[in-house]
């Protein structure tokens, strides 16, 4: 029998993702039993500063990615979102699970929706692109960073440290933790991030039954709009002190994508969307990559990089 070791960050939803593959893959390949490999990633232990201010949502994959390279590790199964876009060397993130549902979701213990909440009212974030699309709906809220684990931020929620927060629908459905809270509304007009809801698989680039076995996982709809947030935020050189949400979807025979991007206290705003025919949409993220430079997007993430933690100064890797 074949081993087959996954590097996984030891969070609650990641050992869930982790296990979940670890299940499709050993009901797949009968002749395959796979270890988990759980690390502590360096995002998991800095609960004290924005992910922005550490190096952004690759300290959630950076140490996956070594126990890989040092040969600790075949596979890792990452949150798609949490990817930057520059794969190391001697790697290959090559299959793209199923897309769930991508909704961010507004979540309080006392009020029923984000219109009820009063003017000044505290809602805990700490992604600026959710920051940026609440605050352009509704510039009278206070945004207060909320970091930690899912069960810690509610928790927060619970004590009374926030009115509201805004998490990922997805997390909290896997973990079965919406039945706790009082008050639960998806916030559809909310644009997600690049690769929200779909767990990428990563694989050390020469190992070819690996590959194998990490392809029967792909989804290829998912593997191509997928691709286009990626390609798109690769071209603008969007950093995690920028806020941007980018959404790629199929639409009958199309590929439709939009994108928000502006100062995380939601001014500033530009939106574009572009859509193609199936069959010649593979470099669409590009092309609306340079519809949005064509209209100053560059010179506006770099300005909203430096107002976004003006107040703090970056910790340099």
């Amino acid at each position: 029998m074949q081993t087959l070791t996954i590097a996984t960050r030891a969070s609650a939803l990641a050992l869930w993702q982790a296990y979940h593959i670890k299940e499709r893959i050993e009901t797949a390949f009968p002749d395959v039993r796979v270890a988990l490999n759980e690390i502590t990633s360096h995002g998991d232990k800095v609960l004290d500063k924005p992910l922005a201010l550490i190096g952004g949502k690759g300290h959630f994959t950076k140490e996956l990615e070594e126990a890989m390279l040092g040969g600790e590790a075949d596979m890792a199964v990452h949150s798609l979102k949490d990817v930057p876009t520059y794969i190391p060397e001697g790697l290959e993130l090559v299959a793209i699970t199923q897309r769930q549902d991508q909704s961010d979701v507004f979540l309080s213990h006392t009020y029923a929706s984000l219109d009820d909440l009063p003017e000044g009212a505290v809602v805990g974030t700490t992604s600026l692109r959710r920051r940026m699309q609440l605050l352009a709906k509704r510039p009278d809220l206070r945004v207060k960073d909320l970091r930690g684990n899912v069960n810690t931020r509610l928790r927060k929620l619970a004590e009374g440290q926030y009115d509201a927060i805004i998490l990922a629908y997805i997390g909290l459905k896997r973990l079965d933790l919406l039945k706790d809270i009082p008050h639960v509304e998806k916030l559809d007009f909310f644009i997600p991030p690049m690769g929200q809801a779909a767990l990428g698989i990563e694989i050390v680039a020469e190992n070819e039954r690996v590959r194998e076995i990490a392809m029967s996982l792909d989804d290829p709809d998912t593997h191509l709009c997928t691709r286009i947030e990626r390609d798109f935020v690769a071209a603008i050189g969007a950093g995690c002190s920028a806020p941007v949400a980018v959404n790629a979807v199929i639409d009958g025979d199309d590929v439709a994508i939009r994108t928000m991007l502006g100062f995380p206290d939601g001014t500033r705003i530009m939106e574009e969307q572009l859509r193609a025919p199936h069959d010649t949409a593979e470099d669409l993220g590009k092309r609306l990559a340079q519809t949005v430079i064509d209209r100053g997007a560059k010179e506006l993430l770099a300005e909203a990089e430096k107002v976004a933690f003006k107040d703090e100064m970056p910790e340099r890797l």
